[in-house]
């Protein structure tokens, strides 16, 4: 679609958009809510210092919480529903996030006076029935007792270093240039790299790669400068706070132990052959007498030239997930078609695809859906799983407890794209068609379970470097960061000087309060790879097993709630059996080629 042809927003049908009006009717309806912040403020700030007068304070002051909180995430789910979409922000909102703001620093007393109560005393209150939509808050809270500080401490914000790096790619971008593909001149920026390895010239991969990274040499201090300071002022956070290592301060929350994440890393790292072969595939198929980094994003099969209608996926999608039975089908059928979607692209619309994860409302979903895109179904399946662990949890678990972890969110939405791969191949009309569906399919979990664990192994060295002094240097960040690169794309793969540093700007290593993030994709599509397995070969046990899991929500902490489902992620099974699906999709292809 040209630029000339997307439409305006207000050019959109309403029965393509989401319906907000389950978050809020009008404008006006969210300022009535809005107005209410300073009161809820107040009546949160009015239980200061009297949390420990008695149980029934207590319970006050917790609806009082609960009543401020869930307005507020009403609100800024509204916006930015609004924003997001390309709609207009009325002004007296978009200027008045201070009210938010200042809530939320405000009621930072809270945890922390909370958690000076003695224990047996908050033990025994919480036993009350009275306090069965907080009890899970209260003891996932007491869990990190040790760690919380003080309400000064608490309010205590590390930079934002992707703001920085987003700063030195736009500089990087200054000096890149235009690259001629056929007929015209492209710019070469951060956005469009992806676009030129996907060329079929390799002349023009080549070319835009080697400027691509060469770009980046001369802010290789800087790249440094601002991931050591990432590192160490994340050390220095989980020092103030008595963890043992960086490590154990970013997963102690989820209450994951550290052997989940060492244990994926020792494991997928000792299973790369089925990596390399694939790798091989392109020097073979290319028919290539040197392989590099820049040959391999490039589609080893090529697109399948069709249409499938936004109506036509759902029914697909519909089709795919039935072995979870009619009431899931129905459910995110009936909500696809019907008010949880906003379907199509339009001018000031973000372009990724997501599901924001409401409390009040809907499990609202931004596609931008495009009947040629062969991945749309795809991406339409991966964010419904996002949405019906959302339908699930909000209708099974209270507000203070419903939203599950980071570690499962990756869960459901992969476990979908399982699901319809496993569909798509068996009603594959020939073996074109299967070639494409399985080059696709190793491409996403080569990304998720080989790329983000490379990227783990690097988290983990690097920040064990800086917890034993090391310093960390231009020259010992890019030997370390090139070295586990060889490693995983293998001796045939030639990678090109800079390339260490462009995988340093990524945003996976910039999440508030540091790394040791993005791993959580790696264990999401392990999870996921051994659940499908488990439903599509297993009966109504396994299903029901299933959808417990997604309306676990925050009930219990992620492994628990994934022990729920039928996987022990605390065991190296699930990742072997990984790495195992992932060979079998890369000998399937190999036969087929």
């Amino acid at each position: 679609m040209s630029e000339e042809t997307i439409p305006l927003r207000k050019d959109i049908p309403a029965s393509d958009k989401w319906d907000l009006t389950a978050l809020y009717v009008d404008d006006r309806d969210c300022k009535a809510d809005f107005d209410e912040i300073p009161a809820l403020t107040e009546r949160v700030l009015a239980f200061k210092g009297h949390l420990s007068d008695s149980p029934e304070k207590l319970l006050e002051a917790l609806k009082a919480r609960e009543a401020a909180d869930r307005t507020t995430v009403r609100i800024t789910d509204y916006v930015h529903l609004l924003k997001n979409a390309g709609d207009d922000v009325p002004e007296w909102l978009e200027n008045g996030w201070s009210a938010i703001h200042q809530y939320y620093a405000t009621v930072s007393f809270f945890d922390p006076e909370l958690c000076a109560m003695a224990d047996d005393t908050i033990q025994s209150w919480i036993q009350d029935k009275a306090f069965d939509d907080y009890r899970v808050y209260i003891q996932k809270l007491l869990h990190n007792k040790l760690h919380i500080q003080s309400e000064k401490e608490e309010s205590f914000h590390i930079r934002d270093y992707n703001r920085q790096m987003d700063k030195l790619k736009d500089e990087v971008d200054k000096v890149l240039g235009s690259i001629h593909v056929d007929g015209k001149d492209i710019p070469l920026t951060n956005r469009t790299f992806g676009d030129f390895m996907k060329n079929p010239d390799r002349a023009v991969r080549k070319e835009a790669a080697s400027r691509f990274f060469a770009a980046f040499i001369p802010h290789a201090d800087t790249i440094v400068n601002i991931y050591a300071g990432l590192v160490k002022e994340n050390i220095s956070h989980a020092r103030e706070r008595r963890y043992k290592s960086s490590l154990e301060a970013a997963l102690y929350k989820d209450n994951v132990p550290v052997s989940v994440y060492t244990n994926l890393i020792a494991t997928v790292s000792a299973n790369l052959a089925p990596l390399h072969k694939y790798y091989s595939f392109y020097k073979r198929v290319l028919a290539l007498d040197e392989l590099h980094r820049y040959d391999i994003n490039m589609p080893l099969v090529p697109e399948p030239e069709s249409k499938t209608s936004y109506e036509e996926a759902v029914e697909i999608v519909r089709s795919a997930l039935a072995p979870l039975g009619r009431e899931y089908t129905d459910l995110l059928c009936g909500g696809l078609l019907g008010g949880w979607c906003d379907r199509y692209e339009n001018k000031g619309k973000r372009t990724d695809d997501y599901e924001c994860f409401c409390y009040d409302g809907l499990p609202f979903i931004h596609l931008n859906y495009k009947e040629s895109d062969p991945f749309a179904v795809y991406k339409m399946a991966h964010e419904g799983g996002h949405a019906m662990h959302n339908w699930y949890s909000v209708r099974n678990n209270p507000f203070m407890s419903y939203c599950h972890a980071t570690f499962e969110a990756e869960v459901a939405s992969t476990f979908n794209e399982e699901l319809l791969f496993q569909y798509l191949m068996k009603n594959a009309k020939d073996d074109t068609m299967k070639q494409y569906l399985l080059s696709q399919r190793v491409v996403i979990i080569c990304g998720c379970l080989y790329r983000i664990t490379m990227s783990a192994e690097f988290e983990l060295a690097a920040f064990k470097a800086g917890e034993a002094g090391y310093p960390l240097s231009t020259d010992a960040l890019r030997t370390l960061y090139r070295g586990i690169l060889e490693k995983y794309n293998g001796p045939e793969m030639v990678l090109e000087e800079g390339y260490e540093l462009e995988r340093l700007t990524g945003r996976d290593f910039y999440t508030p309060f540091g790394g040791y993030n993005g791993y959580q994709y790696a264990t999401g599509i392990t999870a996921a790879l051994a659940l499908a397995k488990k439903v599509t070969e297993g009966g109504l046990e396994e299903r029901d097993a299933y959808i417990n899991f997604l309306k676990s929500g925050g009930s219990h902490y992620p492994l628990e709630n994934l022990r729920i489902a039928g996987v022990d992620m605390e065991t190296n099974e699930p990742f072997l059996a990984a790495c195992d699906r992932f060979k079998s999709l890369v000998d399937q292809l190999d036969t087929l080629l």
